[in-house]
């Protein structure tokens, strides 16, 4: 994040339930180890499984609402339009879950963080467009 963007977000009024900023790496490293090992837990199957191409096909458009939700909420401003990107990215997460689940229940528990996150981030995105 570029200095114009950290003072955009220095200035925003944040809710109550909004985390100190350092948390926000390590739970992230965290969560892409986790989705990393379930995306590998599923394309263990087989790529050449109708279904895993399916399941991960799916994953990588959520990693795609994933990093388009940062370039529209620090560097366009826009929480509004990130936060409609970030209920497309959760439904998203529930679609693969649901594909995952199919394919390796263990590879599906590995996204429950992440859902959880997403859902938080939901409030906390939520939060900052109302409160500003």
């Amino acid at each position: 994040m570029n200095l114009a963007n950290q003072n955009w977000y220095a200035t925003l009024v944040k809710p109550a339930l909004n985390p100190p900023s350092w948390v926000f790496a390590p739970v992230w490293t965290i969560l892409y180890l986790l989705m990393t090992i379930a995306a590998l837990l599923v394309l263990s199957k087989g790529w050449k499984r109708k279904d895993v191409r399916k399941a991960l096909g799916v994953f990588l458009l959520q990693l795609a609402f994933n990093a388009v939700w940062s370039i529209i909420f620090f560097k366009l401003h826009s929480p509004a339009w990130a936060l409609i990107d970030l209920v497309l990215m959760w439904f998203a997460i529930i679609w693969i879950m649901i594909l995952f689940y199919k394919i390796s229940k263990p590879a599906m528990y590995l996204l429950l963080p992440y859902l959880l996150w997403v859902s938080f981030a939901g409030y906390l995105n939520y939060s900052i467009w109302m409160l500003n």
